[in-house]
């Protein structure tokens, strides 16, 4: 017999820039236009997939973006081992229509406090349009956390927190290009969540 009413899921992976993150690609919409990190077991309240994806022993990270989520592995795992088995897990979980994230059990704390002003308005910008297509394409993503005295901070989340490349990233790339488009940055830097 044919089952009806829920779409078939379809999963593929994607290799981050960190050897211990990979991002698993969804068919279907999984966070619409918003970003959660979940770095431990003890952050999840808001996501039951996240929560039931650390009980897996080797997954230490959740990200979950738009239609994918990255995961982040314990070192001593080797990914080809285990993606056959999230793949089916996150097949079952989706198909099953279970919740992703419970909107009313976010706990939200203001990213930035500071004035709004003319160069906060310009790297918020930058970072929307620039910046953070690039670093979702690589399974992460970048908040703007604040500008003071010509240094502004940023969080990593994601395939971005922890990667052995992303300093050299947010140093070469990102504060380089800050620093050519709007001149009253002088540093940008990250700090952990």
């Amino acid at each position: 017999m044919i089952k009806t009413g829920n779409p078939i899921i379809s999963i593929y992976t994607e290799m981050t820039p960190n050897p211990e993150t990979m991002k698993f690609v969804v068919n279907k919409l999984l966070y619409p236009n918003k970003s959660i990190d979940f770095p431990d077991a003890a952050s999840t309240t808001p996501s039951p997939l996240a929560a039931e994806l650390f009980t897996f022993p080797f997954i230490r990270g959740v990200f979950i973006c738009s239609n994918f989520v990255t995961l982040t592995k314990t070192n001593d795992t080797d990914w080809a081992d285990v993606i056959p088995t999230i793949k089916q897990f996150l097949k079952e979980y989706l198909e099953d229509n279970r919740a992703v994230i419970n909107e009313e059990e976010i706990v939200t704390t203001p990213v930035f406090s500071g004035d709004e002003s003319d160069v906060v308005q310009r790297i918020k910008e930058l970072l929307e349009n620039y910046v953070k297509p690039a670093v979702e394409m690589d399974g992460g993503a970048i908040q703007f956390k604040d500008y003071h005295e010509g240094v502004v901070t940023v969080m990593l989340q994601g395939s971005c927190s922890g990667c052995p490349s992303s300093m050299i990233t947010l140093k070469a790339g990102i504060e380089g290009m800050m620093k050519r488009m709007i001149p009253e940055v002088k540093e940008v830097v990250a700090e952990a969540e």
